[in-house]
């Protein structure tokens, strides 16, 4: 199983953090490799069930995920149905007292397929560093200063 525990601090709040990561169906627009995203449906206010898609050249895979929100401070996402065997996925969101937020990221999964298991472990950290910024470059998008 491929993990990777992550903290970071940024310069945007905790709501802000929290509201950009919880927008699931926003990902096709900046996070790689995702072809599609869309929020199918919602349980009351903290829980949604989402639908990502992830391609690169003719590799094409569907994920369906449960996401389970604690407003402004914590994103757990539980993997339903898709390619891999295992998916744990979570993001805990702290303010602290400067305005900044600190985030614990944290990703572990294992594909199904040993030839996608091995590809991927191959290319994991390179996948969680362009992941992690594509985020980090989002948030600069959206919320610094003009």
């Amino acid at each position: 199983m491929l993990q990777h525990i992550e903290q970071k601090t940024l310069p945007y709040t905790q709501e802000q953090m929290f509201d950009l990561v919880a927008a699931v169906d926003e990902y096709h627009k900046f996070a790689p490799w995702c072809v599609a995203s869309r929020i199918n449906k919602w349980e009351g206010d903290a829980v949604f069930y989402a639908d990502l898609v992830v391609g690169y050249n003719m590799f094409r895979e569907r994920f369906t995920s449960k996401v389970i929100l604690e407003p402004h401070k914590r994103l757990c996402i539980e993997y339903l149905s898709g390619p891999l065997k295992h998916l744990k996925n979570e993001w805990a969101f702290h303010q602290n007292d400067d305005g900044t937020c600190t985030i614990d990221f944290l990703v572990e999964f294992e594909f199904k397929n040993m030839f996608l298991q091995a590809l991927a472990k191959k290319f994991f950290n390179e996948v969680v560093k362009r992941m992690v910024s594509s985020f980090e470059a989002r948030a600069a998008e959206i919320y610094a200063p003009k």
